[in-house]
């Protein structure tokens, strides 16, 4: 099947294209493309993915993981990535729980973090 080896375009909302353009350029290091005509933010990922920020004035986000980079060293892109301004949720929850930002699930670790709209981003390592 075709899909199995296409890249992926990754669509998220942002409500303010400015301050979001700052988040994931600056803070996150992310290589901004351009903008498309609709005002979209394109962000060119591994692989021939893309990542597009839509802007959407009144959206909300989701409780979930929107979107997960796979790393090696996850704790050194934690250190990168906080010394960026980047802030890491932490979670004391009877099935997901974090210590020094990091939760060890069976073969991963990951941690989570916000965009400026609520996104949740995150980072994992495959063990």
């Amino acid at each position: 099947m075709a899909l199995s080896t296409s890249s992926v375009a990754m669509m998220l909302p942002v409500t303010d294209p400015h301050r979001a353009q700052q988040f994931y350029s600056e803070k996150l290091g992310l290589p901004f493309e351009g903008t498309n005509a609709e005002g979209s933010l394109i962000y060119r990922l591994a692989g021939g993915s893309e990542l597009v920020l839509l802007p959407r004035p009144d959206s909300t986000p989701s409780p979930s993981t929107a979107l997960s980079f796979e790393v090696t060293g996850i704790e050194g892109e934690i250190a990168t990535l906080a010394a960026q301004g980047v802030v890491f949720e932490d979670y004391d929850l009877p099935d997901l729980k974090t210590t020094d930002h990091v939760c060890v699930m069976g073969s991963e670790k990951a941690a989570w973090f916000l965009d400026p709209d609520g996104n949740v981003l995150c980072v994992h390592e495959n063990l």
